[in-house]
């Protein structure tokens, strides 16, 4: 744990350190976010705020992610499974991000903002398909394993684990997604997610699992230092659908996906108050 944490906040210093630089890049690129007329005239003051913020927490994540693997395989000689789903997960989920928040970016006929729904949902259960396969094959050896709250046992539902962990990793992709918009809100309750889910992998002595989430949660803070209101940038789809399909990725591997909506809802309840 201690590990984990020292890496958590080299990940927050560096992050914070080069955040002015992309702050300041962003908005060279024009990268701004648009405002909907018909929305609360609050919400105009944001226009033009870089809108695409979540590089900053996902290409930390993925470099220091990756260095303190490659010291960590040469020394135990073992392949971080618990660490390339999760990073590979989330770098797929960016991408296709990145990609919704420049079309949205651009102007478009019609009004239409973005990649269209039904393209980008299957972009998403595809990639959700694909790790959920990985967990099930690789990680749980053939088990699709649920922890159920007060049973010691872990209970085995087959295949059937394929598809609800398709459900749970989309979801968990596009309801961070939703969650983004006010300021520091989903960079709170994801840091806070993510540290919930550490602590947990922690007791698991997965601490491969344990690294990547106290990388991600070092990455969420240094964001936050730029998104606290007035917000400097925002998160964006690619950030926010990259985080929602890492935690549900960390909670599969823990087996704890059926407190996901739990620690979900507490996070969210204690931000708002």
């Amino acid at each position: 744990m201690a590990f984990a944490l020292t890496v958590g906040g080299v990940t927050f210093l560096m992050a914070v350190i080069w955040g002015s630089p992309l702050v300041e890049l962003m908005r060279r690129l024009k990268l701004g976010k648009r405002i909907r007329i018909d929305g609360p005239q609050t919400h105009m003051q944001k226009m033009g705020t870089p809108a695409m913020g979540g590089i900053l927490i996902v290409g930390w994540v993925l470099l220091i992610g990756i260095l303190v693997n490659i010291v960590q395989i040469v020394q135990a000689l073992e392949i971080a499974e618990s660490v390339v789903i999760p990073l590979g997960v989330m770098v797929a989920y960016s991408v296709l991000g990145g990609i919704d928040d420049y079309l949205g970016l651009q102007p478009r006929p019609h009004g239409e903002s973005g990649m269209r729904a039904r393209v980008k949902i299957w972009f998403q259960l595809g990639i959700a398909l694909v790790a959920a396969v990985l967990i099930y094959w690789v990680v749980n050896d053939g088990y699709g394993y649920v922890a159920i709250p007060t049973v010691p046992v872990l209970l085995d539902i087959s295949l059937f684990y394929i598809p609800i962990a398709v459900v749970v990793i989309t979801g968990t992709a596009n309801a961070v997604n939703l969650t983004d918009g006010l300021d520091g809100l989903a960079g709170v309750i994801a840091a806070t997610a993510f540290a919930a889910y550490g602590i947990i992998a922690f007791l698991q002595d997965q601490q491969f699992l344990v690294v990547f989430c106290f990388i991600v949660v070092g990455a969420c803070f240094a964001f936050l230092w730029f998104n606290a209101k007035p917000a400097q940038m925002f998160m964006g789809d690619v950030g926010a659908q990259a985080l929602g399909g890492a935690l549900g990725v960390v909670a599969l591997m823990t087996n704890q996906w059926l407190i996901l909506p739990v620690i979900a809802a507490r996070c969210r309840c204690c931000t708002l108050r």
